[in-house]
């Protein structure tokens, strides 16, 4: 998994690719508060069923 300012500097890049993979990701899914890093990737990894090691492996890809 990438670090919290490598993830901030791509997040706007990386919304979008995340929303064409998954359609039912919103704005508000993918808002990116500092701080709360592991909680929003946690809440989106539950919401498009992927366990961490899947949804870390998704991120990396992108």
């Amino acid at each position: 998994m990438t670090n919290t300012t490598e993830l901030k500097g791509d997040w706007n890049q990386m919304k979008g690719k995340l929303k064409q993979k998954f359609a039912i990701l919103t704005d508000d899914d993918l808002l990116f508060a500092e701080g709360k890093k592991d909680e929003m990737l946690g809440k989106i990894q539950v919401k498009v069923g992927k366990t961490k090691a899947e949804f870390d492996k998704i991120i990396s890809e992108l």
